[in-house]
């Protein structure tokens, strides 16, 4: 953003000057307060070296400003919000935008959970360590920026492999009160409400909004509805310290369309053999923020924050190729499955910053501690209703009746060398503690209870980083290799049939990710960032496939153990240029630019091993079959993203295409699809989408957009249990039409 200052003073009736005479009180002095003169910054920006107590320098990064994007914030549609970020996979498997699937660089994007996902800092997800899944995301009407930090986040957020995802919301600081309401429509019965009030008031601030969607979705049997609402309230001891407290508040029912057989697919795309499966996540986070500025060269920031919520699912979860039909013999349907998972997790994370030089150069350290704590209940494998409306009340008891525990400590510290104005070392360092407790009833078997006996796994785990950066005037290069860590899951030591066997020896997953890269914008035309990356998972874990005692007559089991190492690479870029600045015919002609994100992912196994059998007993053969070279499961060959963007004053628009190579669904490979659905490579696909807004009356706007535009039938993934196992498809043709106001 380019500020010009322009400060005026004029003395009015000034008889004389001179070094020792004072203007005389009848002296009239007019001030011109500061202009500002706002440019509208190419989408996305970069983190400065310091925010908010937190290093930047030498890490990868990207900020969405979503008031200078175009996009459907109404449904969430990450497809095109994502787009200016290179390497970012989506699962689509629902258009209501209620969950957020991303991951990065040919990690899995299943709710997040490869990223530390936070919302203004505090983290958002069911178990950081025990169940990383984020059933959560606020609704992007309320969003300011989207901060995403690749890999190299791991010493100061955390040490997940894809970094860390974090959404800020809207504040209003300017004036005593502010009302924004924005109100939409579309396809499908697509009904959006978004009303929020804000303000500052002497040392009061505060920022409240209600958020309310519904809709019947482009699938049969996808119908949806959720409340989000959100309140904030903020104090200003001084100019230099500050406590703010915040809540939210979401709750949302969602019917399940379940997956499809791959001839389902073909045939319609839209059909949905399941009409009795239901979803719904109610919800609740707080935070309390303490800031404060003790001099010049030290500020501190301490939050304190938590989250209670459920995870409520019940439905006929058999794969596509078996109808949901009454049973002759009863005159009614199957008995649904009902699980669901309570979640209570409480943290106190605190930051600093120590400026201080050495020599004549100035020097940052950022340090600090953070202390966790969530338990889990997961109650599974109820016998539902034969009913068809979202009730989770069953017969009997639970199958699974388990508790988790997490707890966890870090201390952490990273320090800025400047070894010169425009280089400088970034090393750090972050000790993790962890420990995971499990304990309760895995099954039911003849009326008798199989217990799982209390499990307890702590680990103490160092990492360690160093970042590089090199500036020029307006660019910089920049180098990160950093350490990650994935402990074993609650959902890695619970398998889902009582007949598997866990590996006692199970580990935990580390590796580390490394980028190189040149960034930066040049004569305010061109914004850029290329990059090279390399990731390393080691032990990943999974499920092979054994026979009993060694003897193929006996059957087989699954072992859960760890696979061995994956190696993702490749190339990550994008460019945005304004066309007309670059000709300097903005004024006559506004803006015009061109985007793209490219990113280009090889990953694979370097060493799997699993067992297959031939022939028929006792005459069976064992091969044994090393899947080194095997590409990761669901992660694309290639994403790209191009759009052409168009804006003056009162006017935007915005034409984006998205191409995603071909994936495999498993480990092994498989092309030809599986007669239910659940495995079977995924062809590549290629996306449109169309937004625009013009507003008017200075507080007015209207907004509206098609998604899909080609209406492509696709599909992001297969599914082997929720949302429904089988092939889910992509939405196709949808319009959406919003009329806003700000005052």
């Amino acid at each position: 953003m380019r500020k010009v200052f322009i400060i005026i003073t004029t003395l009015i009736s000034v008889v004389s000057i001179s070094q020792n005479q004072k203007i005389k009180s009848a002296d009239t002095i007019y001030k011109i307060e500061p202009v500002v003169i706002k440019t509208k910054q190419q989408s996305p920006e970069r983190m400065p070296e310091i925010k908010e107590n937190i290093l930047f320098s030498g890490k990868k990064n990207e900020v969405l400003r979503l008031s200078n994007i175009n996009g459907n914030f109404t449904t969430n549609n990450a497809r095109e919000i994502f787009s200016r970020v290179p390497g970012v996979t989506i699962w689509e498997n629902e258009g209501s935008g209620i969950q957020i699937n991303v991951g990065v660089r040919g990690l899995s994007p299943n709710r997040s959970w490869e990223l530390n996902t936070r919302q203004n800092g505090y983290d958002i997800s069911s178990d950081v360590f025990g169940y990383p899944e984020a059933y959560y995301n606020p609704p992007l009407e309320a969003v300011e920026t989207i901060e995403l930090v690749r890999g190299g986040s791991a010493l100061q957020f955390g040490p997940q492999f894809g970094g860390m995802l974090n959404y800020v919301l809207k504040r209003e600081t300017k004036k005593p009160f502010s009302f924004e309401s924005q109100n939409t429509v579309g396809s499908y019965g697509l009904m959006s409400s978004y009303n929020a009030i804000g303000g500052k008031y002497n040392k009061f601030s505060y920022y409240v909004y209600n958020h309310s969607r519904s809709g019947d979705g482009w699938r049969d049997n996808s119908q949806y509805s959720v409340r989000n609402t959100h309140a904030f309230i903020a104090y200003d001891f001084t100019k230099k310290t500050k406590l703010s407290a915040e809540y939210t508040n979401m709750d949302y029912k969602m019917q399940q369309a379940g997956g499809l057989t791959d001839s389902q697919f073909t045939a319609n795309s839209q059909q949905s053999l399941r009409e009795r499966n239901w979803f719904g996540t109610p919800w609740n986070v707080f935070a309390i923020n303490f800031d404060t500025k003790v001099n010049n060269r030290f500020s501190s920031n301490t939050k304190f924050f938590g989250l209670i919520g459920e995870r409520n699912s019940v439905g006929f979860t058999a794969t596509p190729n078996i109808e949901d039909v009454i049973n002759s013999g009863t005159n009614d349907f199957a008995n649904r499955r009902v699980d669901r998972d309570y979640y209570k997790n409480f943290g106190i994370e605190n930051r600093n910053v120590l400026k201080y030089k050495l020599g004549k150069i100035a020097n940052n350290l950022a340090f600090g501690a953070r202390l966790y704590k969530a338990s889990t209940r997961r109650v599974q494998d109820g016998k539902g209703t034969t009913g068809a409306d979202f009730n989770v009340s069953i017969d009997e008891r639970f199958g699974r009746d388990l508790d988790f525990a997490t707890e966890n400590l870090a201390v952490f510290a990273e320090n800025q060398f400047k070894v010169s104005e425009k280089f400088s070392v970034t090393p750090g360092v972050r000790y993790e503690y962890i420990k995971n407790t499990g304990e309760g009833r895995f099954g039911i078997s003849s009326g008798n209870d199989i217990t799982m006996p209390v499990k307890s796994t702590s680990r103490n785990q160092p990492l360690f980083g160093l970042g590089l950066e090199y500036k020029f005037n307006s660019t910089n290069i920049y180098a990160n290799i950093t350490q990650a860590f994935r402990p074993v899951l609650f959902s890695d030591i619970t398998p889902p049939a009582v007949t598997d066997v866990i590996d006692p020896n199970l580990k935990d997953a580390s590796g580390f990710n490394a980028d190189l890269g040149f960034r930066g914008t040049y004569k305010n035309y061109l914004n850029f960032d290329f990059s090279l990356f390399y990731l390393s998972y080691n032990n990943r874990i999974g499920g092979v496939r054994q026979f009993i005692n060694d003897d193929p007559t006996k059957g087989t089991f699954i072992f859960r153990t760890n696979l061995g190492e994956t190696i993702n690479k490749g190339i990550e870029g994008f460019f945005n240029i304004n066309i007309t600045r670059f000709f300097q015919i903005e004024q006559p002609y506004g803006n015009l630019d061109l985007f793209a994100s490219i990113s280009f992912i090889d990953s694979r196994y370097t060493d799997f091993s699993i067992f297959s059998a031939t022939g028929s007993a006792p005459n069976v053969t064992i091969t044994e079959n090393n899947l080194a070279g095997n590409r990761v499961e669901n992660a694309p060959r290639y994403i790209h993203n191009f759009g052409l963007s168009w804006g003056n004053t009162n006017f935007s628009t915005t034409l984006q295409y998205r191409m995603s190579g071909k994936i495999f669904t498993d480990a092994n490979n498989t092309v030809a699809p599986s007669s239910n659905g659940v495995t079977g490579l995924l062809e590549q696909y290629q996306v449109m989408d169309f937004s625009s807004e013009y507003k008017f009356l200075k507080h007015y706007n209207v907004r509206a957009g098609v998604n899909n535009l080609l209406n492509k039938n696709y599909a992001t993934r297969r599914a082997g249990g929720y949302p429904g196992p089988g092939i889910l498809p992509g939405e196709g043709r949808t319009f959406y039409i919003s009329l806003g106001v700000k005052l």
